[in-house]
């Protein structure tokens, strides 16, 4: 089991480790600032850290040292649109034609490349460019093969002004297939390691759309996409308005019906070897995005989706309005330990899969990450 914890933050980074049967905040860096990505690389346990400093723009940063030091290192960085690019926007609609694509707004999503591959990152960003870099952070690279695909230009932003890439899913045992979700823009494949890309969201459903667009797989908003690490074409979704299963790599999906208490949520995690264990966090709805009732629980199906259980031993079930946020919820290698921070800056770890939780703060800043070590 991991004794280590990540979490990212609204006024900082905070390091949270375990000490006998409890845990405690250990440190902080970053401190004051807001810190909406984090990542420890498995392979050589370089940490880093994606900033979001206002006026100054998106930030990277990485420790070499787990955080005893850190460094400033490169951002990804959008091409100047160009006459093609423009026409396109405006075709786009009035809607389109106002957002900025030319420069980076936040860092959403950092994950390392596979085990052939020292080095490698990839960052989904807003507003919806992927980039790759080959020299951990030092420069990067938009992958235009993604980009430049006319279907860009109908993606649209999911609770963002703009497009983002929040989950990217590298297959373990042949790093060039790389799935990624886009809120607003469906999941998209690769199998050639960027080269070429194929959508990959047939049947999610989006009711927010007209029902002519319900099904279009290009507009579809998964809030946060995992994959099993033992059978990693085992993929779930939590998607705007419902739970959805893929059991072949994403080329068709199932949404799953009858969800109690509300299928509505932000994260979703994956036992790392039963692909029909998840584990999601439910809130009413969209437009009402705090837990049903008041009463905080994780839902956990170990059938694929026929039934949940509601978790909520050791959560506040009375009076409770924390959102768990798309990347606040994580699961160590054992499929054992769980942790979960919310948006309210409450931070939960359960040693048992979930059947009860022990509270580890309730006064951190609003979390936007949980990563274990």
């Amino acid at each position: 089991m991991s004794d280590r914890l990540d979490v990212a933050t609204r006024k900082g980074l905070f390091s949270v480790r375990r000490v006998g049967s409890t845990w405690e905040v250990a440190k902080v860096d970053f401190l004051g600032q807001t810190v909406t990505m984090v990542l420890r690389d498995p392979r050589d346990g370089t940490l880093y850290a994606g900033l979001s400093l206002g006026h100054f723009g998106a930030k990277l940063h990485r420790s070499p040292d787990g955080g005893e030091s850190w460094e400033e290192c490169a951002v990804p960085s959008y091409p100047p649109l160009t006459e093609e690019d423009q026409r396109k926007q405006a075709e786009a609609g009035e809607v389109g034609a106002r957002r900025d694509f030319s420069s980076l707004k936040e860092i959403w999503e950092l994950t390392p490349g596979g085990p052939d591959q020292p080095g490698l990152l990839w960052a989904g960003t807003i507003p919806g460019g992927l980039f790759r870099s080959t020299d951990r952070g030092s420069s990067w690279e938009l992958i235009r093969s993604l980009w430049d695909r006319d279907e860009r230009w109908q993606w649209f932003g999911g609770g963002k002004d703009h497009p983002g890439i929040h989950s990217v899913a590298v297959h373990p045992a042949d790093s060039q297939r790389v799935t990624v979700a886009i809120s607003c823009g469906g999941a998209w494949a690769t199998e050639d390691g960027g080269q070429t890309w194929n959508n990959r969201a047939q049947g999610m459903r989006a009711e927010y759309m007209p029902p002519d667009q319900a099904y279009n797989p290009n507009v579809q908003d998964p809030h946060r996409m995992v994959q099993c690490a033992a059978q990693p074409d085992a993929l779930w979704v939590q998607h705007h308005n419902g739970i959805f299963r893929s059991t072949d790599g994403g080329r068709s999906w199932r949404e799953i019906e009858n969800v109690q208490p509300a299928a509505f949520g932000f994260a979703v995690v994956v036992h790392p070897q039963d692909p029909d264990t998840a584990w999601f966090v439910p809130g009413v709805k969209d437009e009402c995005r705090v837990p049903v009732d008041g009463r905080l629980v994780v839902t956990r199906t170990r059938d694929g989706g026929r039934s949940f259980e509601q978790l909520g031993q050791g959560l506040p079930q009375r009076h409770c309005y924390d959102i768990v946020f798309r990347h606040g919820l994580d699961i160590d290698g054992t499929g054992d330990r769980l942790a979960m921070g919310s948006a309210t800056g409450a931070l939960w770890v359960s040693e048992n899969g979930g059947d009860s939780w022990q509270l580890v703060s309730a006064h951190l800043p609003p979390i936007y990450c949980v990563r274990f070590g």
